[in-house]
């Protein structure tokens, strides 16, 4: 980590996060300008910081020198004063404090680690402490823990985070449901420490900030970044009113490129919101012409933010 680019707390990941695309060129490869574009735009449209290599960003169909490459470029287009997320979690403790130093000499000023999850039984309460310790022991900027049950097929539960939130390189944790009992869960366990929970659902946003989220990491926000930073904004002013209309309807597009359609909606929509999106990489195939209608109709409802 450079000396001029003090570690990161979690007071400054209050803010909305877009957790962005991987973009390919026309050879399949990473396309660096096209993240520099894309970067740019959300900055201008308010965000706190950019996600790069989660799992939007197609991170397990990276190879490793690709995934390097675009941590590059993303530290390129993220001003000093954003913070830019690495995500580079892996199966293996010494691939993922690896792939997290690899980020850090990089500039990321912060990875994000999603739990190990292939030998799924064996992932228990204290394989979680000895991982996350070790990745946090290792490293010189902040790990921010990756909570996502729906794809992992594991989670995290409340005492865990507890019990790693004490470890003064550990700040927060991206949980990416809707469940607000659990997010609740999470920040009265970390009650105490210097901890931030970040939302990492759209349809759950508001629920998330209710509880006591920091911010959110929200595929959303690669779509329609003004949106989510309105719905934040209207709940850090106290309209909550305001808030709840954004929330209705940032619903049908956040469904729409999450669980809907997935990536390749998200690049979609991105495409046809004038970001660079295009075709996500394989065995992950690009959706017909027929989703296009479905994706515009989603977005209807928030063209004043855009």
């Amino acid at each position: 980590m450079s000396a001029s680019r003090p570690s990161v707390t979690p007071a400054q990941l209050a803010g909305v996060f877009p957790p962005m695309s991987t973009p390919f060129d026309n050879a399949g490869d990473v396309d660096v300008d096209a993240i520099g574009s894309n970067i740019g735009r959300w900055i201008e449209r308010g965000v706190r910081g950019v996600v790069a290599l989660g799992s939007n960003g197609e991170a397990p169909l990276l190879e490793e020198p690709e995934a390097d490459a675009v941590v590059a470029a993303a530290r390129r287009a993220v001003p000093a004063d954003r913070v830019l997320i690495a995500g580079t979690g892996r199966e293996s403790t010494r691939a993922t404090i690896a792939a997290s130093r690899r980020a850090e000499a990089l500039g990321a000023d912060a990875v994000l680690v999603r739990t190990p999850s292939y030998f799924k039984p064996r992932m228990t309460r204290d394989a979680f402490l000895a991982h996350y310790t070790a990745v946090a022991d290792a490293l010189a900027i902040p790990v921010l823990l990756y909570n996502y049950p729906a794809v992992t097929g594991v989670t995290l539960t409340a005492d865990t985070v507890g019990r790693l939130a004490e470890h003064p390189n550990i700040i927060g944790i991206k949980e990416t449901s809707t469940d607000a009992a659990q997010m609740a869960a999470y920040v009265d366990a970390a009650a105490g420490q210097r901890f931030a929970l970040l939302a990492g659902s759209a349809p759950g946003f508001f629920a998330g900030l209710c509880v006591g989220a920091a911010g959110g990491i929200l595929a959303a926000a690669c779509v329609v970044p003004r949106a989510c930073v309105a719905l934040f904004e209207a709940f850090q002013r106290g309209d909550h009113p305001r808030a709840r209309d954004v929330q209705r309807r940032l619903i049908p597009i956040a469904h729409a490129v999450t669980g809907g359609f997935g990536v390749a909606g998200l690049k979609a929509a991105m495409d046809l919101t004038g970001y660079t999106g295009g075709d996500p990489r394989l065995p992950l195939l690009p959706l017909g012409a027929d989703v296009r209608t479905h994706l515009e109709a989603a977005l209807e409802p928030l063209k004043e933010f855009e």
